[in-house]
């Protein structure tokens, strides 16, 4: 079922209604849908690196729009339909152990989640159930996903095709080593 899902994302790439498709794609992955943004906007920008910048800005704000509605779902519906997508990517048994987490880390975890290829969709979903502020769930999806699309955007602008071939392959380690010198910078200036 992934690889009808991410031959029929790779597909709308190269269609006309493109950019509508990254945006749609990017809005339901931030709370139900299974592929990332990252592989429609791979082959876009490769087409027309010119529109680099221009897909990273439509993807960030189909994906932070979306995270809205993951955490409304989180918020409103997660007896019913927050459960079924926890259920659906296994982190039905993460709930507890998130909201402890969450006291302590909250915006950090978002901004994570929104960096990297944790499954994004449970921390917005989380983010509603538990209350979280809307507006540090906001700028922390802001930051986020800004950063993992401009990033991506700005790679393939760049250097084009032969860098595909490793964001395709190390995406997760790219943006996890990120998170990790991120933080650890922050860190450091605290106790500076």
């Amino acid at each position: 079922m992934l690889r009808k899902l991410y031959n029929w994302t790779m597909g709308l790439a190269g269609g006309r209604h493109a950019m509508r498709a990254l945006f749609g794609i990017s809005f339901i992955e931030s709370s139900v849908f299974p592929i990332p943004p990252d592989v429609l906007m791979i082959p876009m920008i490769l087409s027309r690196r010119s529109r680099a910048f221009l897909i990273a800005t439509i993807a960030t704000i189909g994906s932070v729009l979306g995270a809205l509605l993951g955490y409304w779902i989180g918020a409103v519906l997660m007896d019913s339909a927050g459960q079924w997508v926890l259920t659906v990517y296994g982190k039905q048994d993460a709930y507890h152990q998130l909201a402890g987490r969450f006291a302590e880390y909250g915006g950090w975890a978002i901004l994570f989640a929104a960096l990297t290829p944790f499954p994004f969709k449970v921390i917005t979903i989380f983010s509603g159930a538990i209350g979280f502020p809307v507006p540090l769930f906001v700028l922390a999806s802001i930051a986020g996903r800004a950063g993992r699309f401009f990033v991506v955007a700005a790679l393939l602008w760049r250097y084009g095709p032969p860098i595909r071939d490793f964001i395709e392959q190390r995406l997760g380690l790219a943006f996890t080593l990120f998170m990790i010198c991120l933080i650890g910078g922050f860190i450091l200036l605290r106790y500076l």
